[in-house]
């Protein structure tokens, strides 16, 4: 009889991302692997043929995570903020993992920032148009913009380079939201790139 399978592919899967958390995507390697479960690196290739095939499997179960927090995110009083402040707390609880999903490549597992960007706007665009009443075109576009600003602040704390407060990067947010959504409303054809920008520009400054 062959000799029983030890390990179960779920329990590599987390041992691999254990490691990711620690050590980053780089570090996983069978010894690595091996090491956490405590084993030789036999058992890791009764599930996958190749490192490269694990890898994808964490890549998977990292989203799984990440989608946690979104979805705590969305059940907060004004879900666009709520997964706006997830996101920045993924960044700050999980940042080994943040750069694995949002600072890598896109691989055959897909993800990617554009991804996530493409995720999260579709989860809470249906709350922006009902509390801010705006259309779903608008809802993207506002959206978009201020994901930007939290994925430059998410950047800045997983490089260990962010010098702001939770309290000043809610006023960055709170800034921006107010000044889309009334450049939005006020100025047609704005969220679709039709107006006149040197003649509202010339306008604007005059004040």
């Amino acid at each position: 009889m062959p000799p029983k399978v030890k390990f179960q592919k779920e329990e590599i899967v987390q041992a691999a991302m254990n490691i990711v958390r620690k050590k980053g995507i780089d570090a996983v390697t069978a010894r690595e692997v091996a090491g956490e479960l405590k084993v030789s690196p036999r058992p890791i290739f009764t599930w996958f043929d190749t490192m490269e095939q694990l890898k994808n499997d964490v890549y998977k179960l990292a989203k799984t995570h990440y989608q946690e927090y979104v979805e705590a995110g969305l059940a907060a009083p004004v879900p666009f903020l709520g997964v706006g402040q997830q996101y920045i707390r993924f960044a700050k609880e999980e940042p080994e993992l943040y750069k694995l999903l949002f600072l890598t490549k896109p691989s055959e597992a897909g993800g990617g920032a554009m991804e996530a960007l493409r995720l999260s706007q579709n989860l809470v665009r249906d709350s922006l148009m009902r509390i801010y009443n705006i259309d779903a075109k608008t809802a993207d576009r506002y959206f978009q913009n201020l994901w930007l600003i939290a994925f430059s602040f998410a950047t800045l704390i997983v490089t260990d380079d962010c010098p702001y407060t939770d309290q000043e990067m809610s006023s960055v947010f709170t800034e921006m939201s107010l000044a889309l959504c009334k450049a939005y409303k006020e100025i047609p054809g704005l969220p679709t790139g039709d107006f006149d920008r040197d003649k509202i520009f010339s306008e604007l400054v005059k004040k």
